[in-house]
Parts: structure tokens; C-alpha cells; sequence
């Protein structure tokens, strides 16, 4: 079993690139565009505890924010269960992480989040 617990540096930039992005446009309302990019942080940090965790509390922030119950509750699930996941390494791999998808469903990563993925694949190994 291999326990992921450093993002790499060739992932955590792109990360943190998401991150920023969901502020700025979370800061001018534009909220479907800053949700994508808190999905898009969520696939790829999904293998790292600390980062998977961080994305789901900036979710679970943004339901209380839509004042949606749904959300809310699916992000203190994933929450509570999330980081374990991660840290065991049984992620359902590209799962954008909100309420309105399975948790545990696998999904399509987008091209370019696959790109980044695929280019640090020895730490994934």
C-alpha cells in the first residue's frame, strides 16, 4: 500500500493556481466559474490527505455561502472521510467532490488536469 502524504511540486503549483482562480472569482460572484475551479483543485489533490481535506472544507465554506443543506451535509461527510481515503490511497480517481456526484464514483479528468497528473506519475506510482 503507498501512503501519499507531500503533494509534489509539480502538481501543487497547478493546485494552488486552482485555489487562487476559485477566489477570484468566488471575490466577483461569479460562483458556477469559482465552484469548476474548486472541482478542479479537488482532482488533483484528491491523493494527498492535507490538500484533498483543504479542498473539501473550501467546499463545504461555499455551501454555507449558497445556503445549500445539500452541500453542507455532503462536505462534512466528505470531510469526515475524505483524508482517510487519501491517505490509504482509494481515491475514486477525478471525482470533482461535491454533493451533486457520488463520493466514491470514479469520473473523467479533464485533459489538462490528466496532463499534470501524468507528468509527476512517479510519485503516483
Amino acid at each position: 500500500m503507498k501512503l501519499y502524504w507531500t503533494m509534489p511540486q509539480g502538481i501543487k503549483q497547478h493546485h494552488r493556481r486552482e485555489l487562487e482562480l476559485y477566489e477570484t472569482e468566488f471575490d466577483e460572484r461569479h460562483l458556477p466559474q469559482a465552484w469548476r475551479h474548486l472541482e478542479r483543485a479537488h482532482i488533483l489533490a484528491q491523493p494527498w490527505p492535507r490538500e484533498h481535506s483543504y479542498v473539501h472544507w473550501r467546499m463545504l465554506r461555499f455551501g454555507f455561502f449558497i445556503k445549500s443543506p445539500k452541500e453542507v451535509l455532503g462536505q462534512i461527510t466528505r470531510l469526515v472521510f475524505g483524508g482517510v481515503k487519501s491517505f490509504v490511497g482509494k481515491v475514486p480517481v477525478g471525482n470533482t467532490g461535491g454533493a451533486n456526484v457520488p463520493p466514491l464514483r470514479p469520473m473523467e479528468i479533464p485533459e489538462d488536469l490528466r496532463q499534470i497528473l501524468n507528468s509527476q506519475q512517479q510519485f503516483l506510482d
